[in-house]
């Protein structure tokens, strides 16, 4: 008796090597060559890569940029550079890597300076890490995140009486160069309970960031603390990898039940670089220069912070915000409030008068406070928040001699109690003022104890 033969089984057999050879082909990279660069953007055709994704550009020398997929327009695909683009040239191979951008993560990073793309910076040897994330993290469910109802003590008795910031929340710091933002942040990585703190530099001077180090943060504060430093002299895609990279590496910490407190200075070159990036590939400016894609990556990276959904941690965010001119209404900083959960203002008066930190009480606000103190301690800041703006809206009358004690018992009350109001509202950078000193204080100061 003769055997059937399964033909069917037969021609795929005789099909295999054609099919997996086939199916090898497809997954070859296809190079492409560089045909133009205008400014930093860079073109190149002949090869398909995703957005988000890397590319390797060989010069003729043999030295290899690596870039980064923005943008494409039929076949063209335009890339932005990480790094130095000295001896490119038309037509070097541009090989794509088909790799999105990640972090390397883990307990390591504790007590080490980093650049934007996770390198080192500080001469202490390999980084020792535990894990690798995207850096665009992966978005929570707004249903699922913990609400915020713990205080976070962050050593400013300005901030823990009058401006309570609650796990999980997030604040912008507002203010023009030079009145002590950055000081401020120093103080908080030393003083702040908070389990871990991250720290990214975004677009900060390179003598700024070593002072940083150095003499605000200190070897105490750096020991429990990740920096990641772009200077402004780095790429633009370099700065908003670096303002990623340090948000990632929270959330890590965060879902390993962590308390965080990220410091990000600053928020608005974060925008300004993605700036230079949209306009480099003709997206059209809108408002001063701001293309429309700038203000929907603004809440795509402050949305990463706040509470986990599981594990218990929760990420406290300050972003600091630049006022151009000390104008608080500039696009990006009308921007950051609309998607934080607070502000403090930080007023240039203040400062030129000697008065640090700077924080103007009447302009900032934390929209969480009333959930995470008590009634007393409620009534206690509104009390100082209305001797401190009565004694500010009367205080030309006050200066020249034209308000008559009696006149009104409030104001007087405003009068007698403002050298102790601008004392308390005034911290030295070597000092911590925990919670509980801080509302002692405030009591005794409003003579309610």
């Amino acid at each position: 008796m003769i055997p059937q033969v399964n033909r069917s089984a037969l021609w795929l057999d005789r099909l295999k090597p054609y099919r997996e050879r086939l199916t090898k082909t497809h997954e070859l990279v296809v190079e492409g060559t560089l045909s133009r660069m205008v400014g930093l953007t860079l073109e190149a055709v002949g090869c398909r890569a995703a957005i988000g994704s890397r590319c390797q550009i060989e010069t003729k020398q043999g030295r290899m940029i690596e870039a980064e997929v923005v943008g494409f327009a039929g076949t063209r695909i335009f890339l932005m550079p990480t790094t130095e683009v000295h001896g490119l040239e038309s037509d070097c191979r541009v090989i794509p890597m088909h790799n999105n951008s990640m972090a390397r993560v883990g307990y390591g990073l504790l007590g080490r300076v980093l650049d934007g793309a996770g390198n080192p910076l500080d001469n202490k040897g390999p980084l020792k890490t535990d894990a690798l994330v995207s850096l665009n993290g992966t978005p929570i469910n707004p249903l699922s995140r913990k609400p915020i109802r713990e205080s976070l003590d962050v050593g400013i008795r300005a901030i823990n009486s009058m401006l309570c910031v609650g796990r999980g929340q997030r604040l912008g710091l507002f203010a023009g160069t030079g009145v002590g933002k950055s000081i401020l942040l120093g103080m908080m990585t030393k003083f702040t309970s908070a389990d871990i703190v991250v720290v990214g530099l975004i677009g900060e001077r390179g003598r700024e960031v070593n002072e940083f180090v150095q003499k605000t943060l200190g070897e105490e504060g750096l020991k429990r603390a990740v920096l990641v430093v772009t200077p402004a002299d780095s790429p633009p895609l370099m700065r908003v990898h670096g303002a990623l990279m340090a948000t990632s590496i929270a959330e890590y910490f965060r879902d390993q039940g962590r308390d965080v407190l990220l410091l990000m200075d600053s928020l608005t070159r974060f925008a300004q670089a993605h700036r230079e990036i949209a306009l480099a590939i003709d997206e059209p400016p809108a408002t001063k220069g701001y293309p429309p894609s700038v203000f929907a990556k603004l809440p795509h990276l402050v949305e990463r912070a706040g509470n986990a959904d599981h594990g218990g941690g929760s990420i406290t965010a300050f972003y600091t915000v630049l006022a151009e001119g000390d104008d608080t209404n500039d696009p990006i900083a009308d921007a950051a409030r609309g998607v934080l959960d607070g502000h403090i203002v930080l007023s240039r008066t203040l400062a030129e008068s000697g008065h640090y930190p700077a924080i103007d009480i009447e302009a900032s606000v934390s929209r969480v406070m009333p959930d995470i103190i008590d009634a007393h301690h409620l009534q206690l800041a509104r009390e100082f928040r209305r001797l401190y703006s009565l004694y500010q809206q009367n205080r030309d009358l006050i200066s020249v001699g034209a308000y008559q004690p009696g006149s009104d018992p409030r104001i007087d009350r405003a009068i007698e109690k403002n050298p102790a109001i601008l004392r308390f509202l005034q911290q030295d950078m070597d000092e911590a003022v925990d919670i509980t000193r801080s509302l002692n204080e405030l009591e005794l100061l409003l003579g309610t104890n």
